[in-house]
């Protein structure tokens, strides 16, 4: 049985009036945004997974530019698109676009396909994913329902499910579905037959009410709330007491030795596994748990790589999904070159333009940066 009752989905049949006034007026403006291209909104959609918009607008930028439709993603090479991804993490999600568009080009001739089901067949593609595609770009009228999403409705009808559960998701899908304005000319029962003229606004708008209004962490901003008066938390005086969701599990603690080796002008890479976390990216030198000066200078003897100066970087922190990296780092130069099982080692001017490091190292390339790079 859903959460949402047939009296409260005969109210908001015409939520998308106020919704869409309000987001035609006050939307921001973004690069991609307004773009008829299904590629331009795949790839939009692909880097806003784990990334705010402000964070996305130049990756956007820079990926387009240098891939400028779904043939260049297919064909470019593995190390050229990682490197285009780097700085946004979750190198998976690229790799999966790539895959995704070898299919499209070969089976699809070159577009992503008009229908919401074979979207969904599509590596990385997901239900919401494949909703944001079909219906900004194909005014197909199907919801995609992420946590903005169903924290504006959870406030909006005052509905404490938890919104962590499958089947509550689920629930949440059917309710923005039946809230898609509709163009009444066809009553074919498939969707990728039916047109909504606005359904990729409408999805957008609740989106952005999510992101600017709605807000998740504070108070939210009901004064400008073009929904307030429809809005059961806001009518309760408790818009923030929803949603419900259960406490993430606690990420477990990995303390990591982050060490820069450097011989002249070249840095020491390793490349991690194919599989698992950052699967074939490469990273610096590490080890597990915090090594002291004398520690590190014993573990790198055990190795064959004697050091002629050890310099200590600031800490940093970085944090997954699931695991948080504690690490410390050094900076070390090496008297001669010196073979590392699984290292290998590159120029600076390399690193910089061709190399990508993941995001957990962040705050070490820019050490290294301020440390040896001009």
């Amino acid at each position: 049985m859903s959460i949402f009752d047939d009296k409260t989905t005969y109210s908001l049949a015409r939520l998308h009036e106020p919704l869409l006034a309000w987001y035609d007026t006050c939307k921001r403006e973004i690069p991609w945004r307004g773009a008829s291209s299904s590629y331009f909104v795949w790839v939009s959609e692909i880097m806003l997974q784990q990334t705010r918009v402000e964070a996305v607008r130049a990756y956007f930028l820079r990926f387009t530019a240098a891939l400028p439709t779904l043939q260049h993603l297919a064909e470019c090479d593995e190390q050229t698109l990682l490197k285009l991804w780097e700085g946004l993490g979750y190198y998976n999600r690229v790799r999966n676009m790539q895959k995704a568009a070898k299919i499209v080009m070969e089976q699809y001739g070159g577009e992503l396909p008009r229908s919401y089901e074979l979207l969904l067949t599509l590596p990385g593609i997901g239900e919401y994913t494949a909703g944001a595609i079909a219906s900004i770009a194909y005014n197909i009228p199907v919801p995609c329902v992420d946590g903005n999403v169903m924290r504006v409705l959870s406030r909006v009808t005052a509905n404490s499910a938890d919104i962590t559960l499958s089947s509550v998701k689920k629930d949440y899908q059917v309710l923005a579905q039946s809230m898609i304005p509709m163009d009444d000319s066809s009553n074919s029962p498939a969707l990728q037959d039916r047109s909504s003229p606005r359904a990729g606004d409408f999805n957008q708008s609740l989106m952005e009410l999510g992101a600017t209004v709605c807000v998740p962490n504070g108070a939210p901003l009901c004064d400008v709330c073009p929904i307030q008066t429809q809005c059961k938390a806001f009518l309760s005086g408790n818009p923030q007491h929803y949603p419900v969701k259960t406490a993430k599990t606690a990420r477990k603690i990995e303390k990591k030795t982050i060490v820069i080796l450097m011989y002249g002008d070249q840095v020491l890479l390793q490349k991690r596994p194919n599989s698992g976390l950052l699967a074939g990216l490469w990273e610096f030198w590490s080890m597990d748990g915090w090594l002291n000066r004398d520690e590190l200078t014993n573990a790198l003897m055990e190795q064959g790589i004697f050091a002629n100066a050890i310099h200590s970087l600031k800490k940093a922190k970085h944090i997954f999904s699931h695991i948080e990296w504690q690490m410390q780092g050094y900076l070390v130069y090496l008297e001669k070159l010196s073979t590392i099982g699984g290292g290998e080692w590159v120029k600076l001017t390399d690193l910089r333009e061709n190399y990508a490091l993941p995001s957990a190292l962040k705050a070490y390339s820019k050490e290294l940066e301020r440390w040896v790079l001009p």
